[in-house]
């Protein structure tokens, strides 16, 4: 299948820095990027279809590096609209312990639904209750990415500790340690696809440092070490986290996980508010990935994470959504633009440049996630691409100005097409593999009856 894409207005990242490529075109075969050239100079021979970008700003397919999808089932919930993160959490797990494989496969698609309909082309879910009896599996979310067509990193997470061995969720919400480590090998030896093109990954990650033992966190960290695969957490979210783990563990949460070997290449850390000076430059040092998750820490009142001081020293540094309740929504363009704004209210607007926000979505979400063949629009990347109208109201007089900064500042439009791999899953606006209201209706159906 070859596809021909002219006449585009293309912004990527070359030599590390964003651009702007005026009529460009780019060729795509068998789900890669063959070339990319001013328009007329790839040919047209042989090519299946030819797409008129004119009127398109064409992006690398944007990068999420956290979310849980499941949580489309329990956002909006009253009782949690203006609860902190613990109490938010012990609330939510009692509704959670009633989900089952056909809840989390309806959630996780209208959940990628959202992120595909924000041009998002690649996910990270961390998917981290598996309650016992339910029957509910990593395949429900692996399924429902397969049908709507999202590249990603599914993340087989854990929790062991009930709230009788000291953690926060109820008993009945937590797995044995050995249970844990099993499944974990099941998955990555059923699905993890190491190839450098690969739709769908297996990484390991416990919900938290704190909600898993020190030797099933050691386990964990061997096993993936073992296998070859990322290594996923939450970490130093909130100052209570930060107060639980000084008072458990007489250690900070970045101090924990690296006293266990859990800072690297391979590993990737979600949150990151409450860092000292220390702890970044140990981030920084390590290689360790941050994913920033504006819109969920500012809706729990977590925090502002330090990314621009991250960015400034050089850290790997990503965007994520962060589950869809504590965000209450999925759009992935819209949260670059939440961190671009966030870092400045505190920091001026000096402290993070439309460039770097872009770069949080593209190329520092491709490298938190160890794939160097997302990101950029170049000959040999995957052909993971979003387009966006000109004639879009939200960009209009901006992307005549400038296209990258249009796409950062200006409130997000919805893509009119997006590309995973070659193949196009969002067409003039709308879900190829799927019917959106469809989606929607029969969440509203479920969470009426069973998560309300």
């Amino acid at each position: 299948m070859t596809m021909l894409i002219t006449n585009a207005t293309l912004v990527t990242v070359r030599q590390g820095e964003p651009v702007v490529l005026p009529d460009h075109e780019v060729l795509v075969e068998n789900g890669v990027i063959r070339s990319v050239a001013q328009s007329g100079r790839c040919g047209r021979e042989g090519i299946d279809e030819i797409i008129d970008a004119r009127n398109l700003v064409v992006i690398p397919g944007l990068i999420n590096t956290h979310h849980h999808l499941y949580q489309s089932l329990t956002r909006g919930l009253a009782a949690v609209q203006n609860a902190p993160l613990f109490a938010w959490l012990t609330e939510l797990y009692p509704r959670w312990r009633r989900m089952d494989y056909q809840a989390v496969k309806l959630a996780a698609s209208v959940s990628i639904a959202e992120l595909l309909l924000s041009g998002c082309t690649t996910t990270s879910d961390h998917l981290y209750i598996f309650p016992p009896g339910s029957g509910l599996r990593m395949e429900a979310v692996l399924d429902a990415a397969d049908e709507l067509g999202i590249r990603i990193h599914a993340c087989r997470g854990s929790m062991s500790l009930g709230a009788s061995a000291g953690g926060l969720p109820p008993d009945d919400c937590v797995e044995s340690e050995s249970e844990i480590l099993a499944d974990c090998r099941r998955v990555i030896d059923e699905f993890h696809d190491p190839a450098p093109y690969a739709l769908r990954r297996i990484d390991l990650a416990p919900c938290s440092p704190f909600s898993i033992s020190p030797e099933l966190l050691g386990d964990t960290r061997d096993l993936a070490r073992e296998r070859n695969v990322l290594l996923h957490t939450h970490a130093a979210e909130t100052l209570d986290e930060q107060a639980y783990c000084l008072e458990r563990f007489g250690r900070r949460p970045v101090a924990f996980l690296a006293e266990h070997g859990w800072l690297g290449e391979d590993v990737y850390l979600a949150h990151c508010v409450h860092l000292n000076d220390e702890e970044i430059e140990l981030l920084v040092q390590t290689r360790t990935g941050v994913c920033h998750c504006p819109c969920s820490n500012m809706r729990l009142g977590s925090g502002v994470a330090p990314i621009a001081r991250l960015i400034e020293r050089g850290g790997k540094v990503g965007i994520g959504v962060d589950g869809s309740s504590s965000n209450d929504g999925g759009n992935l363009l819209a949260e670059v633009r939440q961190a671009l704004l966030l870092q400045r209210a505190g920091g001026g607007p000096e402290a993070i440049t439309t460039a770097q926000a872009f770069e949080l979505a593209t190329t520092g979400g491709a490298t938190v996630l160890g794939r160097d063949r997302l990101g950029r629009i170049e000959p040999d990347m995957a052909a993971d691409l979003a387009m966006y109208r000109k004639d879009e109201i939200a960009l209009a007089g901006a992307v005549e100005q400038d296209p990258l900064g249009a796409l950062m500042l200006c409130h997000a439009p919805r893509p009119d097409r997006v590309i995973v791999a070659g193949k196009t899953v969002v067409r003039q606006g709308h879900l190829v593999n799927a019917d959106e209201h469809a989606l929607a209706a029969r969440l509203n159906e479920l969470v009426a009856k069973a998560f309300h």
